[in-house]
Parts: structure tokens; C-alpha cells; sequence
């Protein structure tokens, strides 16, 4: 690469705005996602769970793949966390705090997390060390690459993640409807 080639492209040490905005943003899922699984209450949980799945969406915005961002909206944060909403208010879990959301194994829960998230990027940096973008051909993320992509290889994974949704929200409305008695199901168990 000559001098005045590399002096035409923005390096590593000057940042261009999209960069600086995907760093933020990040930062802010990342910062979400810790509060989701160190919050003791669920419902909370869940609530900062739609703002990291939010985060990524906007991740994926910023990285010009419009289709993927609005799958992450409708799909994750739209019906999966709605889905876990449900399942909380239909189990009758706990509200407030929960002293059953801590098993005091926090330093190995870290030190498990942290291995697999130093082993995650290492597979991932190693795996895709020499692939390179192409920035000049069609968009990767576009909705007719994605869709063609998904469509023609992902079709049964899709259907079969519906019914595992759909036999979840069964579950949670069988574990919660009243007995003759006036119990729930998982009253009696107590």
C-alpha cells in the first residue's frame, strides 16, 4: 500500500463517526447486559434485557444492515421478552426482590463467564482473521441477500423455534390456571 493510499483511508487512530457511535452504543449494551443478570429482580431483568437486545439492533443499524436490526426489534425484543413477561405474571414470580435470584456462587459464575467470553473471541478473531469485506460490491445486509440467505438455508431452525415459543406460552398458562379448588397448580406442589 503506498503512502498516499493509506493517507486516503481513515486509520485506527482516527476514528470515524459511525465508529465512535458503534463504540457508545456498545458500551451502553454491554453496561445493560450486566445489570440484566446481576439485578436481583426479575422483572427488571427483563426490562433492561429489551434494552440491551435494543442496543444490538442499533449495532446492527449502524453496521447498514437495516433487515437484521428490525428482525432483532420485532422477534427478540417484541416477542421474546414480551413472551417472558407473560411467563413471569402467569408463574406468579416474585415482583420485588427475589432472595432466590443469588445462589452466592458469584466468583465462579464470573470466572465461568469470563473464560468463555475470553474463548468466544478468541474463535471468532481466529476464525475470521483473514476475511475480508468487501466494501465496493452489493451490501451484505441488505433485505434480498438476508432473506435469500435465511429462506433457502434457515427455514426449519425458524419453524421449529415458533413451536418451542408456542409450547413455552402453553406451559405458562397450564402452570398458572386455577383448580377447582381455587389453587394454582403450582400452589399445591408447596
Amino acid at each position: 500500500m503506498t503512502l498516499a493510499a493509506a493517507a486516503a483511508h481513515p486509520g485506527f487512530l482516527s476514528p470515524t463517526g459511525v465508529e465512535i457511535a458503534f463504540l457508545l452504543v456498545g458500551l451502553a449494551t454491554f453496561g445493560a447486559a450486566v445489570i440484566t443478570v446481576t439485578t436481583k429482580q426479575l422483572v427488571h431483568a427483563a426490562l433492561w434485557l429489551v434494552v440491551a437486545l435494543g442496543g444490538i439492533a442499533v449495532e446492527y443499524l449502524l453496521l447498514t444492515a437495516e433487515f437484521i436490526a428490525w428482525v432483532q426489534v420485532l422477534i427478540y425484543v417484541g416477542s421474546v421478552v414480551v413472551l417472558l413477561l407473560f411467563g413471569l405474571m402467569l408463574t406468579k414470580a416474585p415482583i420485588g426482590r427475589s432472595p432466590d435470584a443469588d445462589s452466592g456462587n458469584r466468583w465462579v459464575a464470573a470466572a465461568v463467564a469470563v473464560t468463555a467470553a475470553t474463548a468466544l473471541v478468541w474463535v471468532v478473531v481466529d476464525a475470521f482473521r483473514t476475511t475480508w469485506i468487501d466494501l465496493e460490491g452489493p451490501a451484505q445486509g441488505s433485505t434480498d441477500a438476508t432473506g435469500e440467505f435465511l429462506f433457502r438455508h434457515w427455514v426449519l431452525p425458524f419453524e421449529a423455534l415458533s413451536v418451542l415459543l408456542l409450547a413455552a406460552l402453553i406451559g405458562a398458562i397450564v402452570l398458572s390456571r386455577k383448580d377447582r379448588a381455587g389453587t394454582s397448580h403450582r400452589e399445591d406442589k408447596r
